[in-house]
């Protein structure tokens, strides 16, 4: 009696179905992988560069919050829309925030697993010797007159630097030794991305940790300033955990500035004389002299004070009707980068007790709006600057009197006056002039206001960062592990020897067949030069050279190839 299985009993039982807590945990393990693939990190990289592009393009608000909120109003529709993507706080942004950390734990879960394979593939013993030499890109047969332990002891002699393995053939006799170099070239690879890990650990950790401080000074040796708090310098950018306190206590005088043009009016050199303390001598009271130039700053108790910019400060007097004067020297802003062309404001509160009451003395503040050209090139009655460097000064302004907006409590801009201050009537120009140094011009109600000349300022920058060695040491561990990597090549030799035989398939003892091969495991380039020279030193006799392909095979006659090249190539 014959069964046969119907349809029924032959299908295929399904699967059981896995559990949800067994899905959940794929699903987790599937993602984890996908995010620690190298190939992930290279994409997160780039978007970390593509996420960058705003904060170079846009205005950010740590930097300059006026320029922020004249982009916003200058674009009603599309600004705050803008605000809301944080597209003026690029660096601080949760979207960039969490490219950064994703990278970071993309590499680090990237790199660990490969240090370990690292780890493990140092302590494995090279590979055995393939079946079939003669397939191998690098192939070489011939007879010597040795004993196969001579040439297995010669070969292991020759291969100093590589790791060996000399393991027993298939064969009656057969000797094989299997040798590699190059693991160098994996570990240069894990030392940059682990140098890369190290970068971005020193970058996060000088951005919570470090502090930036711009400040403007006169350079005319005045008492300059003193890091003993935010409130000193003109703008300031603490770290997430740093509150502004406890900074390096550093004093800073600025003696002169010297700028060096070409005759082009293109800068050359910008020197800073000056004067600092800090740490013991800020007890005993001893001032140091160095000089700071661009891209050269002053290094000290571990912050570092820059040259960044410099321009020119107007200083006006104000003598009022009782004879009483006023004189102020105050920064201008640089228009024009090629001639130093620059613009700003002064404002002038009357003396105290020179009117009755605040209202006739906010009602009688002076105001001067205008041009500063460090040498003078007018057309007419027009204002401006020939080259960059102060040689014929003079000024085109406006001047004011009224209230000003000093008591108002709003911020006031440096460089220019409230417009509705002036649409409201509360401030009313008395004069348009043009003046050089020693002139001057009186307003109707007797006033006189006298340009006295300029003097220079520098914009200096106190940079705090901790971490700045680390970023400097993961550069260069980055390049040396980068170069090592591209240098170094992973390679592989076999050795195969075994007693040679005649024609009637008599072992001859004193002679022995030699089999070569080599692989390279990454690019080949050069490595058939190598392997050339390697095959010389271990087989320097002359002896029976086979063609590559052309194993010699026990019992049977082998011819010599002539004029063969030995390695295929």
């Amino acid at each position: 009696m014959t069964v046969t299985d119907t349809p029924a009993a032959t299908a295929a039982t399904p699967p059981p179905r896995q559990s949800l807590p067994g899905r959940a945990w794929a699903l987790l393990r599937n993602a984890w992988r996908g995010l620690t693939s190298m190939r992930t990190a290279l994409v997160l990289l780039f978007l970390l560069a593509l996420a960058a592009i705003p904060g170079a393009l846009l205005p950010q608000r740590n930097l300059n919050e006026q320029k922020v909120a004249q982009y916003i109003a200058d674009r009603p529709t599309l600004g705050p829309w803008m605000d809301r993507f944080e597209l003026f706080d690029v660096f601080s942004s949760f979207w960039f925030t969490a490219v950064y950390v994703l990278l970071f734990i993309s590499l680090v879960g990237c790199i660990l697993p490969r240090c370990l394979d690292h780890y493990r593939a140092l302590r494995t013993p090279p590979v055995r010797a393939p079946r079939n030499l003669a397939r191998l890109p690098l192939h070489h047969a011939q007879t010597v007159a040795r004993t196969p332990e001579q040439v297995i002891e010669r070969t292991r002699t020759q291969l100093r630097g590589w790791r060996t393995e000399v393991r027993p053939g298939t064969r009656d006799g057969e000797v094989t030794l299997s040798a590699e170099k190059g693991y160098t070239r994996e570990l240069g690879n894990l030392v940059f991305h682990l140098a890369l890990v190290g970068l971005l650990v020193a970058i996060a950790a000088g951005k919570l940790f470090g502090y930036e401080g711009s400040v403007i000074v006169i350079a005319n040796n005045g008492p300059g300033f003193c890091t003993t708090s935010p409130a000193v310098f003109d703008s300031f950018k603490a770290g997430n955990v740093n509150d502004g306190t406890g900074m390096t206590p550093l004093c800073v005088r600025v003696k002169d500035f010297e700028a060096d043009y070409l005759e082009n009016g293109q800068a050359e050199m910008f020197t800073s004389n000056i004067e600092y303390q800090a740490g013991a001598d800020l007890q005993t009271d001893t001032w140091r002299r160095t000089a700071i130039q661009v891209n050269h700053p002053l290094r000290v108790a571990g912050d570092r004070l820059y040259l960044q910019g410099h321009g020119f400060a107007p200083t006006f007097t104000v003598t009022f009707p009782n004879g009483q004067t006023r004189t102020e020297t105050i920064q201008w802003r640089p228009d024009d980068a090629r001639t130093f062309l620059s613009s700003g404001v002064l404002r002038i509160d009357p003396p105290g007790g020179l009117y009755a009451t605040d209202t006739e003395r906010r009602q009688n503040q002076i105001a001067i709006e205008g041009l500063f050209a460090p040498t003078a090139l007018f057309h007419g009655n027009l204002l401006t600057s020939a080259f960059p460097k102060m040689e014929d000064p003079a000024v085109a302004v406006d001047i004011y009197r009224g209230d000003t907006g000093l008591d108002t409590g709003r911020p006031q801009s440096l460089f220019a006056l409230d417009p509705e201050q002036i649409k409201q009537g509360r401030l009313t120009k008395e004069a348009r002039v043009n003046l050089r140094p020693g002139e001057s011009t009186s307003l109707p109600n007797g006033t006189k206001v006298t340009f006295d000349g300029a003097q220079e300022f520098v914009n200096l920058q106190v940079s705090h960062d901790p971490a700045q060695q680390w970023v400097l040491v993961s550069a260069l561990a980055m390049m040396a592990g980068l170069l090592v990597s591209l240098l170094v090549k992973r390679r592989r030799i076999w050795v195969r020897v075994y007693p040679s035989t005649d024609a009637a398939g008599t072992v001859d003892q004193r002679r022995t067949v030699v089999e070569m091969g080599g692989l390279a495991r990454t690019d080949q380039a050069g490595w058939g030069g190598e392997f050339d020279r390697l095959r010389a030193r271990l087989l320097e006799e002359k002896t029976e050279t086979y063609a590559t392909g052309a194993s010699p095979a026990r019992g049977t006659e082998t011819t010599p190839a002539r004029d063969a090249d030995p390695t295929g190539e």
